[in-house]
């Protein structure tokens, strides 16, 4: 039980040091993703006005009617790139890359190449 309490305190310290720093550090809106384990969402956040310009995720019914599972890679990819034209669409051609406290590995990675592929410039691959 402590050990799980410790890692969910390392968790929620890591989410806020991730994401205070992207808020900090940038004047682009803000591209944060939230990862669950059979679903990822992504909204794209102005942080000077307090909204939301663009978001894509696998609860939409679109997502679901295609698409059989959230929670893998695919989704992920295809998730990316629905968002990136979405916000190219809205006039936002360049973001910051908040991953809060996730890895950027497997699900999280696949997002963002996508979104940079189909023309979001969100940083260089690596530079995560």
């Amino acid at each position: 039980m402590r050990t799980q309490l410790r890692i969910n305190k390392q968790r929620k310290t890591r989410k806020f040091r991730v994401s205070n720093a992207v808020k900090k550090n940038s004047t682009r809106p803000r591209m944060c993703v939230f990862r669950s384990a059979r679903h990822i969402s992504v909204q794209i956040v102005d942080d000077q006005v307090g909204k939301t310009l663009a978001s894509a995720s696998t609860y939409e019914k679109d997502f679901r009617a295609a698409n059989k599972n959230g929670g893998n890679v695919e989704a992920a990819a295809i998730v990316g790139k629905t968002v990136a034209e979405r916000a190219l669409a809205a006039g936002v051609s360049a973001v910051a890359f908040d991953r809060k406290g996730y890895k950027y590995h497997g699900r999280v990675k696949a997002l963002a190449d996508a979104a940079r592929d189909a023309g979001l410039d969100i940083g260089g691959k690596g530079d995560e």
